[in-house]
């Protein structure tokens, strides 16, 4: 079976047809699932949407049990959450819904982790680091596109001198170089290539 656009998150079954992994969906599954827009809804108070999956947690007053519904705690109450709570032998713990969140100084409210800055991320060589809420995502660096290349997404080298996004002098020619471009003034011309 070949893919032509690939599947990004799943595998190729037919001509052009992907079967996608849980949690993805589109042509290419290169699309994340946001599984708390399904019916039924996958949790019973609240739901928050993570790349490829998603984490239930519950109201103030309530508590996270192991098959995703939510329990009455009287104890959860007191304690006023922002995200739920766990019993964990006898004492009170408030969850955060994401492995990209901390508990606050205060204990009761989630605040995000940077991983691009805490060095928690992992993107490759040729990708940068963007922090979102709860989580990070992995983006080519500038100069660089996302292609689908021998089987696989990889960062490709744009050249600017065949789409036009340099801004060399007319009289100057445009020279593709790793992740960007140079200008070169054209022969009895001299300057920077911006300028002839």
């Amino acid at each position: 079976a070949i893919c032509g656009h690939g599947c990004k998150y799943g595998e190729c079954m037919g001509p052009n047809k992907c079967k996608c992994f849980p949690g993805f969906t589109g042509k290419t599954c290169n699309q994340d699932l946001n599984e708390c827009g399904l019916k039924p809804r996958p949790c019973e108070h609240r739901c928050m949407n993570t790349h490829g999956s998603y984490k239930c947690y519950c109201l103030n007053g309530y508590m996270l049990m192991p098959d995703g519904t939510c329990a009455s705690s009287r104890t959860c109450a007191m304690v006023n959450c922002q995200y739920g709570c766990e019993e964990v032998k006898g004492e009170v713990q408030c969850l955060c819904p994401s492995g990209g969140l901390q508990l606050g100084p205060d204990g009761r409210t989630c605040i995000d982790i940077d991983e691009c800055s805490s060095g928690k991320a992992v993107c490759s060589y040729n990708r940068r680091c963007v922090n979102t809420f709860g989580s990070y995502y992995c983006k080519c660096q500038l100069g660089y596109e996302l292609k689908y290349v021998s089987g696989h997404y990889d960062c490709v080298d744009v050249n600017e001198c065949v789409t036009n996004m340099h801004r060399c002098n007319l009289h100057a020619e445009c020279l593709n170089t790793e992740g960007s471009f140079k200008c070169k003034c054209k022969q009895g011309y001299r300057g920077s290539g911006f300028n002839c």
